[in-house]
């Protein structure tokens, strides 16, 4: 069993409690016009082409080798409650895959990132093997959610609300991009959605990373949204979710993983 790896990051402290490693695995089936990672779309590995030089995203593993190179890391996650992630691109893409690493994690705390674009079986099988998940969550209106990223919206809300049957912890996460999902309707709309569910146990805004389209160029694409720099910061309407009660964080990350 093979799979296709882009980047591992150690001791990553914005991907889940602790200290992790967090695993990017090649291939998305949306297409987010403020995606951060552009190298992580296709399935296959590719080139990315700097003035500095160039290098290769995408590295093949066997399963149980990438999850040796994970466990050597087992003494920080147990002293740190933390342990692996594993985000993308979108790892369900990988599933058959991401399950056998899985496989040879046992007893290291494991996170999914995922945007929930999976089919149910499989997204169930997975979820069922990790102690939590991130659930990206970015425009509730379907035709904005076609609009900014090429697909519908119908898969990813009926799998939040599988998710939210499950016995698993979870998180729903929010990219805030400027005039596209951090508008008041949008929201408004997101805190309903968040406010139906019983086992949601935090709310993640990540703020805007003004340097987002920076990789485009070096994959061969450009970047499609034209949105001012965040240079200021973002403003937030907070009071949208005052009548939440759960936890509600605004997250600046400044690498990879933002949505």
């Amino acid at each position: 069993m093979k799979g296709i790896v882009f980047d591992i990051k150690e001791f990553a402290i914005n991907d889940g409690p602790g200290i992790r490693t967090t695993v990017f695995m090649k291939g998305c089936p949306l297409r987010c016009k403020w995606c951060h990672n552009p190298e992580g779309l296709l399935p296959a590995a590719q080139w990315i082409i700097t003035p500095t030089g160039s290098r290769l995203a995408g590295e093949e593993y066997e399963a149980e080798a990438l999850a040796n190179l994970l466990r050597k890391n087992a003494d920080v996650f147990v002293h740190t409650d933390g342990g692996v992630t594993f985000s993308g691109g979108e790892p369900l893409m990988q599933a058959d895959f991401l399950s056998e690493v899985v496989r040879h994690l046992q007893g290291i705390h494991l996170l999914l990132d995922t945007s929930g674009y999976a089919g149910c079986e499989v997204f169930k099988d997975i979820v069922s093997k990790v102690q939590h998940v991130y659930y990206d969550l970015k425009l509730v209106d379907p035709e904005q959610h076609i609009r900014w990223t090429s697909k519908s919206n119908d898969i990813i809300l009926h799998n939040l609300d599988t998710l939210d049957k499950m016995d698993v912890s979870y998180t729903i996460r929010v990219p805030l991009i400027p005039s596209i999902t951090d508008t008041r309707r949008n929201l408004e709309q997101i805190a309903e959605v968040v406010h139906s569910l019983n086992r949601v146990q935090g709310l993640d805004l990540l703020t805007y990373n003004r340097l987002a389209g920076a990789k485009y160029s070096s994959v061969g694409m450009a970047y499609e949204i034209d949105v001012e720099p965040a240079t200021k910061e973002q403003k937030i309407p907070m009071e949208i979710f005052s009548a939440l009660k759960i936890p509600v964080r605004v997250l600046t990350i400044t690498g990879k993983n933002e949505g």
